[in-house]
């Protein structure tokens, strides 16, 4: 059901007629929600972006909280453990800097959605993620 509201949603069309890597910000998200909904549910855009900021620090303080977020079909947000390393070295200056063991937030994306990016029309894969040839 969710699948075919996402398809008619203004925010999602925009991307596929453009070949272009296009944002979705989270004010076009909360429109596409919000447009999706039928006019019976008088959900209001704000409550929908007090829903939206609501995931989005649940999610977030369980991840800090070292755990680890499952959404099926969607994919998994964690914080891995990246070694430190006594000679790494800065990027921009070139200078040989110590860095010690910290955390990194991944994400792993489900199974459903590996598939729908494999079927995915290349054209809308952004140049910037295109291997040179």
């Amino acid at each position: 059901m969710v699948e075919s509201r996402r398809n008619e949603s203004p925010a999602y069309q925009e991307g596929a007629e453009n070949s272009m890597a296009e944002k979705l910000t989270k004010a076009e998200l909360i429109d596409a929600l919000y447009e999706s909904l039928s006019p019976s549910s008088r959900t209001t855009r704000k409550e929908i972006h007090e829903l939206i900021d609501g995931l989005f620090a649940e999610i977030k303080n369980a991840v800090l909280a070292g755990k680890i977020v499952e959404l099926r079909g969607f994919g998994t947000f964690e914080v891995k453990l990246r070694k430190g390393r006594s000679k790494a070295r800065n990027p921009k200056t070139g200078e040989v800097v110590s860095v010690s063991d910290h955390g990194v937030a991944t994400f792993r994306p489900g199974r459903e959605l590996k598939k729908a990016a494999w079927e995915m029309d290349t054209s809308l894969i952004p140049k910037s993620f295109r291997k040179k040839e």
